[in-house]
């Protein structure tokens, strides 16, 4: 047997094994617009936590869907974290026109801690609600989001919420590139598993993490992982390792975000997380390359070039691809169009794992808002996966 006949066998294996998995998965996944709304008045006390560094051109039109809300036990309390451009004049009208908006300053950064993480901690440290609802300076959420949420957390007994949300900004392959890269995370933390106990699955999304307050004070909030960049996926952890309980739901309709705004913007915003997910390590750094080429990259080659055998299993594989992202596409409600974008997608993919590697190797360390945390500082945090 060749050795590109044994490769085209492990990438048609790796697809068929991660569309099946992710197709009976999303399959077993609860909607939140399936949720029912409780009683809106007689609800807990939640406290919207957003971390807010250079906002101004989102802010105003999060905190507007923050305040539409049909949850009348709601606090909404905004870290302005160093913000040097209009971030405190945009919040200054806000809380003219909602005087119940809070507004925390933070002029410096203590030592020790990530920008973000601090800012979120020293929000939960001045919330009183019951329910911390985690949250960005850019998210929408449509009115019944929370009241949703907190329904179902209470009907199920829920420590910790989380929501999968859509992308809002456009373009073909930007939004490609946030579709292929979803469906390698849904296959790798398989949210789907995460409400049950006695799996190590968990997931956290920062547009949307709901906790209890006692439980975020148990497992000792954002202090375990003051120094990691990928926050919000290590506070799902955290909750998860203790034993709580914690739920994903999909909620393309209710929560939706400009996540980036162009392909470039996306790379750029990567390099301090991608190297990150390996903890690090530049060993692994060739293993999740080819973990993007051998299914994802090798299969066009084959079809062209290799024999009649390789041939027909690269083009079973590169249909199966193909199928998954059809899928995807249609589960955003996505022009079908786009679908030539997963033949670019793995490529730039591959580009950002190497320049975030490359860079953070280079500055050794993160420059994230510009602080520059020191690979050092960065390696003593617990690890996300590895």
């Amino acid at each position: 047997m060749s050795f590109v006949l044994i490769l085209s066998i492990v990438a048609f294996s790796s697809i068929l094994i991660s569309s099946m998995t992710i197709a009976v998965g999303m399959k077993k996944m609860r909607r939140l617009s399936d949720m029912k709304i409780g009683d809106v008045t007689q609800a807990p006390l939640v406290s919207i936590i957003v971390p807010a560094c250079n906002e101004e051109k989102n802010i105003e039109k999060s905190l507007l869907s923050f305040f539409a809300q049909n949850y009348e036990n709601l606090e909404i309390v905004v870290i302005n974290d160093r913000s040097t451009d209009n971030t405190a004049g945009v919040l200054k009208r806000l809380k003219a026109r909602f005087p119940q908006l809070r507004v925390h300053t933070i002029t410096d950064l203590p030592e020790g801690w990530i920008g973000k993480s601090h800012a979120l901690a020293s929000g939960a440290a001045l919330a009183s609600g019951e329910y911390l609802l985690f949250t960005d300076a850019d998210v929408i959420l449509e009115e019944t989001t929370i009241a949703r949420a907190v329904g179902h957390m209470n009907a199920n007994q829920l420590d910790h919420l989380t929501l999968m949300f859509k992308n809002m900004t456009r373009g073909w392959l930007l939004n490609s590139l946030i579709l292929d890269s979803g469906l390698g995370l849904l296959f790798i933390f398989r949210p789907w598993l995460v409400r049950k106990n006695g799996n190590r699955c968990f997931v956290g999304i920062g547009a949307f993490n709901m906790v209890k307050r006692s439980v975020y004070r148990e497992i000792g909030g954002h202090a375990g992982i003051k120094m990691h960049p990928i926050d919000d996926m290590m506070l799902g952890k955290m909750i998860k390792e203790h034993g709580f309980f914690q739920d994903c739901l999909l909620a393309y309709d209710f929560v939706k975000i400009p996540w980036y705004d162009s392909v470039s913007g996306m790379v750029k915003g990567l390099e301090k997380n991608m190297f990150a997910v390996l903890h690090y390590r530049i060993v692994l750094v060739p293993v999740m390359l080819l973990a993007i080429i051998i299914p994802s990259i090798w299969p066009v080659f084959g079809v062209v070039f290799g024999d009649k055998t390789v041939q027909i299993m690269c083009l079973v594989t590169v249909g199966l691809r193909l199928v998954t992202f059809y899928q995807g596409l249609r589960l955003l409600s996505l022009p079908e169009w786009y679908l030539p974008g997963f033949m670019i997608t793995p490529y730039i993919s591959c580009y950002i794992i190497l320049k975030s590697s490359f860079v953070t190797l280079k500055n050794r360390g993160i420059v994230w808002r510009g602080q520059h945390y020191t690979l050092a500082e960065l390696k003593k945090t617990p690890p996300l996966l590895f």
